[in-house]
Formats: C-alpha cells, structure tokens, sequence
C-alpha cells in the first residue's frame, strides 16, 4: 500500500479539531480520493491537557510550532493558529524553507504577507494551499484559480463575514438595534468578545485582497482595500431600506477597470430580489463574473469545524494527488501590476439619511448643496411633519462620483438644521 501522507497540524482550536476529526471519520473515503491515507502524525498547541473532543494519544507533540516544520516525518504542515504575524508566519516560512507543502486557513497571513510567502513557495518548488482562507466550505479559491481559469474575471462579490450577515439579518428580521444584536451574537458565540476584527470589517477586507488576487492575476493588496464596518447601521436605515426595495449587507466588492483594480469592503444596499440579498443568518456567498462564463455564485456556511476542515481537507487531498496550482492562478512572472483605484474615484448610486429639524427651506437647503456638487437626486422619503422636531429626510442618487459625494456631505453635516453626522450607505446591484 502506497505510504500515508504525514501531516503535522499547528493549531487544535475549532478548526484544528475539525481537521483531526474529519481526517480520521472519513479516512476511507479520504484514502480512495487521495491515492493514498493521509494521517495526522504531529500537532503543536500550548495546552496539552485541554480536552478537544478528538483523541490525540500517539501523535508527536510541539510546544514551538516552528520546530514541527523540522520534524522529518511531517510532510505537509497544517497551519490554522491564526493571526498576521509570530508563530503562524515563522512556522509557515519555515515549513517553506523545509520543502513542505503548506495548507493554511490564515486570511490575516495571506492578505498581509501573501506576495512574499507566495513567491517563496514558488521558488521552494513546493504547494500552498488555501481554500479554507476564504469562506469556510465554500470552495471559492478553486473555483477562481482553476475552474474559472480560462476567463477573464471582471467582477467580484461577497458576503465574507458571517457574524456581520447574521447582526444585519436578525436587525431586520427583528427591528432591533446594532448593539443589542452583537451583544446577542456574543452570547451564541457567533461574535467574539472583542469583535473589531469582524465587524469593524477587517475580516472580509483579508478575504477580499485575496480573491482579487486571485480573480485579477495580481500580487495581493491589503493595503489597497477601503474598509468600512456596519457599527453606524440603525434599524431606522434597515426599514428604510427595506421600503425602498432593498437589504443591507455588508459586502467585499473587487473590480477590474480601464484605471486598474478597485477593492473595498463596506455596507451595501442590494435590490431585494439579487440571489445575494436572499443570503441570511452566518451564511457568506461569492459572485464571480467572468467574461465567457457570465455570473457563478457560490454560498455556503463561512466558518466553523467543519466547512473549514472540509476545505482544509481539499488541499491535502490535492497534494496527495501531486496537483499543484501556481499561489495566484499563475507564476509570479506572469502577474499583473495593475494599479489600484483609491475609493475617491469610485462611481455609484447613493443612500443618504438625514435627522433635520423640520422647519421651512431645510430640504431646499440640502438640494442646493448636492446641486452644487453635480448629484442628480432619484428620490426623496420624508413621513409625517413635526415642526420644529428632529424628522428624518432620505434622499437616494443617481450614479455620481464618490468625492464629490463626501464633498456635499461635508457641507450638509455643517447645515444648522442638519442634527446629527448624515448617514452613507452605497446602492450596489450586486
């Protein structure tokens, strides 16, 4: 019988768990799709005593997760501890400078760093796998860098965070506020104690870098990505929204364009009927456009043991088999460098709410503001009339550009009947 693929897992939490788990129930069927078993041989955790609800009597254990990549009987290393920087990134770099295949679940390391480790691996001669990076079980990174490969991809989409869909989903199915939900999500364990990273939109600006890496043939840009988080959305905006046909997600967008690669992360009003509006609850979702294939879009559940370990465990089966796919869809040679589009530049409709006193000439002082600055209106919502009382006024816009947006948003934020910051949401046909 052929000799079993050796893995070393650095990293038991959830998805490291999964791994072992998924690794030893499915071994079979595993084994049949692989040519060959594949078994967990050596782990690294800082706690050997924490039950994981997976046995782990017989495996070599190590407390440094970087000398697991010098361990001569480990062939592939399992990287899912997280985080951009120490022991994820030493381990993955060392297990590269080793001559072993790397599958990672770190979005953070990828997004931050994936340009360097990418062009290691590639002059290592050695695989770096990914899936379960983006999007948990949904295999989105495959579906770009091999099936959609003979495309040219012009559009990417997705909700890539579920603990984002999940607030914006219960705040409108419930009508409830922003924080009165994350402090529930808290509770289920959907939102972390602190939950900056997810809600802040951290988390799906990691993902976005990557799939436009990907979807563009270009090195991964962090940096270029505008992120914006759903901390300023109020249920008030949610019904609005909801009245004038659309929902609210909060989305990562990349696009390809004659002035190069446009990537940003923030909320979106979606008409209600888009197939990505109808995605609900944890679950994330992914469109591709592609200029012979048309629109592809994927949906599933983004996180948890099991649809990551199922990515996790896609990769291994693909090393195991000897397919090996350039980091980005192509050798780093071939790679683009495409500039990026600074959000200024971005061209679009938009949904502005206004808390107003209401008295005489406050919207003719507002219109007058956005006439100036060349934004053609489309509608207009104002309900009931309370003299003299805070009302709210919202106004949606024709497709104009983003600085000139800000621009009259300045002006109207400094409008003496205009009581609190306006709030901006973009109109995406998703």
């Amino acid at each position: 019988m052929t000799r079993p693929l050796s893995i070393g897992i650095a990293g038991l939490g959830t998805v490291g768990g999964g791994v072992v788990a998924m690794l030893r129930q499915n071994a079979d069927l595993i084994a049949a799709r692989a040519g060959r078993p594949i078994a967990v041989t050596a782990v690294s955790a800082r706690d050997r005593n924490r039950d994981r609800g997976v046995p782990l009597t017989g495996l070599r254990w190590y407390e440094d997760p970087v000398a697991l990549a010098s361990d001569p009987g480990v062939d592939v290393v399992v990287e899912v501890i997280g985080g951009s920087e120490g022991p994820a990134r030493a381990l993955v770099e060392a297990a590269i400078a080793n001559g072993k295949p790397v599958v990672t679940a770190n979005k953070a390391l990828l997004a931050v760093h994936g340009a360097a480790i990418a062009a290691a691996a590639e002059k290592a001669g050695v695989a770096l796998g990914f899936e379960s990076a983006v999007a948990g079980g949904i295999p989105v990174i495959k579906a770009l860098r091999e099936g959609l490969a003979g495309n040219r991809i012009t559009r990417v989409a997705g909700i890539l965070n579920g603990t984002c869909n999940y607030i914006l989903t219960v705040m409108r199915e419930r009508g409830r506020e922003f924080a009165e939900v994350l402090a529930d999500a808290q509770k289920l364990g959907y939102a972390e104690a602190d939950p900056a990273f997810d809600v802040d939109g951290i988390d799906a600006a990691h993902k976005l870098a990557i799939l436009a890496a990907l979807a563009f043939g270009r090195p991964v840009d962090f940096g270029a990505v505008y992120v914006e988080g759903i901390r300023r959305i109020s249920a008030l905006d949610i019904a609005f929204a909801g009245e004038l046909g659309y929902r609210i997600k909060l989305l990562g967008l990349a696009r390809q364009t004659e002035a190069g690669i446009e990537t940003r992360v923030h909320p979106c009003m979606v008409p209600h009927t888009a197939p990505i509006a109808r995605v609900d609850g944890v679950f994330n979702a992914v469109v591709a456009e592609g200029d012979f294939v048309g629109r592809v879009m994927l949906e599933g559940r983004g996180a948890g043991a099991g649809p990551t370990a199922s990515a996790v465990v896609a990769d291994l089966i693909d090393i195991a088999r000897g397919r090996a796919t350039p980091v980005w869809g192509a050798s780093s040679g071939a790679l683009t460098a495409a500039p990026s589009v600074p959000m200024e530049a971005h061209v679009g409709a938009y949904y502005l709410r206004l808390m107003v006193v209401d008295r005489p000439g406050v919207i003719a002082d507002v219109s007058a503001v956005l006439r100036d600055a060349g934004i053609s209106l489309e509608s207009m919502l104002q309900r009931g009339r309370s003299p003299g009382e805070a009302v709210p006024v919202v106004l949606t816009t024709h497709e104009t550009n983003e600085a000139a947006m800000r621009s009259a948003i300045a002006r109207i934020s400094a409008l003496g009947a205009v009581l609190e910051p306006p709030a901006l949401i973009r109109i995406e046909n998703a």
